[in-house]
């Protein structure tokens, strides 16, 4: 008895429903394609952090699109605080270095919410050193359980009042050569210190807060009584393409700050 070869799509399904098509892919507007051409540029360091990037009519011809697919693609790395424009002068690879941007992951105010009145936090390194990654802390950042990781602790006051408790783990690779001294004597932000010193730039990050009580080794570290209300706040921040670069968590003191964030 002869048999016939079943069609592909009741090879499929054997009970005789129609196989899936395949997954259409997804469409992405022009512009946002030219934005990942620019990101890849940015993370590649083709530009550097302060450095002006190509003209849009540069960047135009580069990419074979309009200008206006290159401005648009611009204002959204704009509005993602990626790159700055100066009116005059061009379009540059934000810094953590400027003004603006130094305080963008920092969400402690004082009460009086004028930061300028309390001038630049005052740290006070316990610890620096190469470790291996814990699990918890290999997942944040990507990595294996036991590799490599430079780990932090210390104190931020500001006026000479402790008012931040931080550890922070970084991977190993990225951060060879860190040290409590480099930390200490750099001058500027700690995330313009990562892009000077190692070429990395934090991009976005992602936090989770909650409220607890200080343990008594916190509290003595943050002068207040045990038990104490803090504030616990656990960062993630990423470099370019979504890659985690840092953990960090924080205990804030509240009694003359609150955390501030703007919501758009």
């Amino acid at each position: 008895m002869s048999q016939t070869s079943p069609s592909s799509a009741e090879s499929a399904d054997p009970a005789g429903a129609p196989a899936p098509l395949p997954a259409t892919p997804a469409f992405s507007p022009l512009y946002q394609q030219i934005k990942g051409l620019i990101l890849q540029s940015l993370q590649t360091g083709e530009w550097k952090p302060g450095e002006a990037i190509p003209s849009e009519m540069e960047l135009s011809a580069r990419f074979r699109v309009s200008q206006g697919t290159v401005r648009k693609a611009i204002d959204e790395l704009a509005a993602e605080n990626l790159v700055v424009r100066r009116q005059g002068k061009g379009t540059f690879v934000a810094t953590h270095s400027e003004q603006h941007v130094q305080y963008r992951f920092l969400r402690l105010m004082p009460d009086s919410g004028d930061l300028d009145d309390e001038g630049p936090a005052q740290r006070s390194i316990l610890d620096c050193r190469r470790v291996r990654a814990a699990a918890d802390v290999a997942r944040a950042l990507a990595l294996r359980p036991g590799d490599a990781v430079m780990q932090i602790r210390r104190v931020l006051s500001f006026k000479g009042v402790p008012a931040i408790l931080e550890d922070v783990w970084l991977p190993g690779q990225a951060f060879k050569g860190l040290s409590a001294e480099k930390i200490a004597q750099y001058p500027g932000p700690t995330y313009a210190m990562y892009e000077a010193d190692f070429g990395v730039r934090m991009v976005r990050a992602v936090e989770n807060i909650r409220a607890v009580g200080a343990e008594v080794a916190q509290g003595e570290l943050l002068q207040v009584p045990a038990g104490t209300p803090l504030l616990s706040v656990e960062r993630i921040a990423y470099t370019y393409n979504d890659v985690p670069m840092e953990l960090r968590r924080a205990l804030y003191r509240t009694d003359s700050h609150h955390y501030h964030n703007e919501l758009n």
